[in-house]
């Protein structure tokens, strides 16, 4: 499971620059929906927040950090 919700997160990352508001957190439950990864509201709003509040060079986002 953390596999596929890290790929669902660095795929998410990858264009969240671009995205318009409110996408990134769309597209990160859509991605863990059909990767099968069951996570509460919660934890996707943590995971959609790091995401968007990364800055360019700052790496990546990564769930077992933002999740511990």
């Amino acid at each position: 499971m953390a596999q596929a919700a890290q790929a669902v997160v660095d795929r998410v990352t990858s264009y969240q620059e671009s995205a318009p508001e409110g996408t990134v957190e769309k597209e990160l439950r859509d991605g863990l929906t059909e990767a099968g990864v069951d996570l509460p509201d919660a934890d996707v709003r943590r995971l959609a927040d790091a995401i968007e509040n990364l800055d360019e060079g700052d790496g990546q986002v990564t769930v077992a950090e933002v999740l511990g």
